[in-house]
């Protein structure tokens, strides 16, 4: 039976994995499909079970699923159980169903990509608490980076993460505002600044010192409002399609057993995102 994959979330028609996917699938030489599927809040249960009727190969998962498919799949693994979400399901050989989560290893290697993996002692300034920078923070202290500190609008969410990190600490907006000089890492994961989204920057940037590492995951815009302002005091910004891609690449390989090209994904959508920019 012909192999084919899925992306399962609630909106979904926004999402750029098909395109990548079935380019990745295509260039491999490989007969199969990945199409979109639209999963409505609340409704996992039901979509996991049509997956599995349907004999679907393997699927990705995105908001606002990423809890709610768990309880649902027959194994965690080991990251994404102490994440609390998945982002990634394989069917095995004997048709059980793995939940797993590549997005902070995605995130990790995508930073090595760019600085390369000789900053792991610098400061972490982690922006948010949500699932993605739950997923950063575990993947960075599995790699061996240093200190992580985190902040976020509710200190409750940020002291909740602090607590599950060996070496962390956590500080007010205001706090990481006046002690921006001292990170040499600081990692944007709220929806702050997305396309479609809140508007404007999390923080203030007036005391990042020149030559920070300045990452935001969000990949649309390509250069988000916090990005623009980072580069303007001389900090090196990425922007999230790095990490999009690799968590991408990730889950490919566990699916078909092959590592895809993702330098020349990276290149692909760099320029479909930012064709699609000027077409606006």
């Amino acid at each position: 039976m012909k192999q084919w994959f899925a992306v399962i979330g609630d909106p979904i028609a926004q999402s750029l994995s098909p395109c990548m996917h079935d380019e990745w699938l295509k260039e491999n030489g490989l007969d199969a499909s990945y199409v979109p599927i639209r999963v409505p809040r609340g409704t996992a249960a039901d979509g996991i079970s049509s997956l599995r009727l349907l004999g679907c190969s393997g699927w990705n998962v995105t908001v606002p699923h990423k809890s709610d498919v768990m309880p649902h799949l027959d194994r965690i693994d080991g990251q994404a159980a102490r994440m609390g979400a998945v982002n990634t399901v394989i069917r095995e050989a004997d048709g059980t169903l793995t939940g797993a989560n590549t997005d902070g290893s995605g995130f990790v290697r995508a930073l090595e990509e760019v600085y390369g993996p000789n900053r792991k002692n610098d400061e972490i300034l982690l922006i948010g608490a949500g699932g993605a920078a739950k997923g950063i923070a575990f993947a960075l202290e599995e790699n061996g980076y240093g200190h992580m500190t985190v902040t976020n609008r509710t200190r409750e969410r940020a002291e909740l993460l602090s607590s599950r990190l060996d070496r962390s600490a956590v500080l007010t907006i205001e706090e990481a505002e006046e002690q921006l000089g001292r990170f040499g890492i600081v990692i944007q994961t709220t929806t702050v600044g997305m396309s479609y989204s809140e508007a404007g920057v999390p923080l203030c940037l007036d005391s990042l010192e020149p030559g920070t590492a300045v990452i935001d995951i969000i990949y649309n815009p390509l250069e988000t409002e916090f990005l623009k302002r980072a580069r303007a005091r001389g900090a090196e910004t990425t922007n999230g399609v790095g990490m999009f891609v690799h968590q991408g690449a990730l889950a490919f390989e566990r699916w078909t057993g092959i590592r895809p090209d993702t330098a020349g994904m990276i290149r692909r959508l760099t320029q479909q995102l930012e064709e699609d920019h000027v077409n606006e």
